[in-house]
């Protein structure tokens, strides 16, 4: 019985030790400084230099945390002999794997791109600006959002393959590397999402008997119908009434993410058009939301 205690709790220390081991590889491979507080380094990487010499380096230059963790992810991923040498100029606001990428590329520091995403963007106008700005080919969006593999939470109980991120992709203002990879920036703008919608406003969802989806869907169609502050309130106030008694919201907003234009008019026979976004042949809410909402269109949509 002694024995068989000791062995559990032999155990149960080895356990916590491994946890803690890979919390501190985990946390060594994250940037040394954030991208506001960062600065710009030139290092030389001299000819035939393994992992253990570039570690060395690195971590004297504050550009990694810790250069065993260097060392270790390297051999692990197979990269100790393709480092190239040669001068260059690296952020310290990068992760292990984006540094360990640039000197395997020979190429050095990246100019940076800031860019903004409006309130009310659909998923395929946010890629026609990303694509405009040189970050990244439309093919690669395309796929990315389609097999939208991403582990967030918010993401898990959403049923429908198409548009799966339309609505997540948060509207604010990014900057970015030049070369950042779409994946990359898609992967900003969903952990910008996480950031907002905080604990608060999911309780606030759950007290509304409402899933985030269902709040981001009603948030994305607020968003795009009001025109002030005011406006969202009272539109937010109106559509909750109308959830309440299964009503049709008759938003205008919803049949234009079907035409995917965005008529100032619209046609009766737009109105007519066979969609299960289309809500004014259908009650309730649409499938999923039409647009980016940002947090004012957010916030009417969890307190109306």
């Amino acid at each position: 019985m002694q024995r068989k205690r000791v062995i559990i709790q032999l155990l149960i220390l080895l356990f916590f030790i491994v946890a803690a081991v890979f919390f501190y590889y985990n946390n060594s491979l994250k940037p040394v400084a954030s991208f506001e507080n960062s600065k710009t380094i030139s290092i030389t990487i001299p000819n035939g230099a393994n992992s253990k010499k570039i570690g060395e380096i690195l971590e004297n230059n504050d550009i990694i945390r810790n250069k065993n963790v260097f060392i270790i992810y390297s051999k692990m991923n197979d990269l100790d002999s393709k480092y190239r040498a040669g001068t260059y100029e690296i952020n310290n606001s990068l992760s292990v794997k984006d540094i360990s990428e640039i000197l395997l590329s020979g190429k050095g520091f990246s100019e940076t791109i800031r860019f903004t995403i409006p309130e009310g963007y659909e998923i395929r106008m946010i890629i026609d600006r990303l694509v405009e700005l040189g970050l990244g080919e439309r093919e690669n969006y395309e796929k990315i959002l389609e097999e939208a593999d991403f582990d967030y939470n918010f993401l898990v109980n959403i049923d429908r393959q198409e548009a799966k991120l339309e609505g997540y992709l948060f509207p604010d203002t990014y900057e970015v590397y030049k070369n950042t990879k779409e994946r990359d920036i898609i992967d900003k703008m969903l952990k910008r999402f996480n950031e907002v919608f905080n604990d608060d406003y999911k309780r606030r969802a759950e007290e509304l008997d409402m899933t985030i989806d269902e709040i981001i869907t009603l948030a994305s169609i607020i968003e795009r119908e009001a025109k002030t502050d005011e406006d969202r309130k009272l539109i937010s106030s109106a559509f909750h009434n109308r959830l309440k008694n299964n009503m049709y919201l008759q938003s205008c907003a919803t049949v234009q993410y079907i035409l995917k234009e965005r008529k100032e008019n619209l046609l009766y026979k737009d109105l007519e058009v066979q969609s299960p976004y289309n809500t004014y042949k259908n009650p309730g809410l649409p499938p999923g939301p039409i647009a980016s909402p940002g947090l004012k269109s957010i916030e009417a949509a969890l307190y109306p």
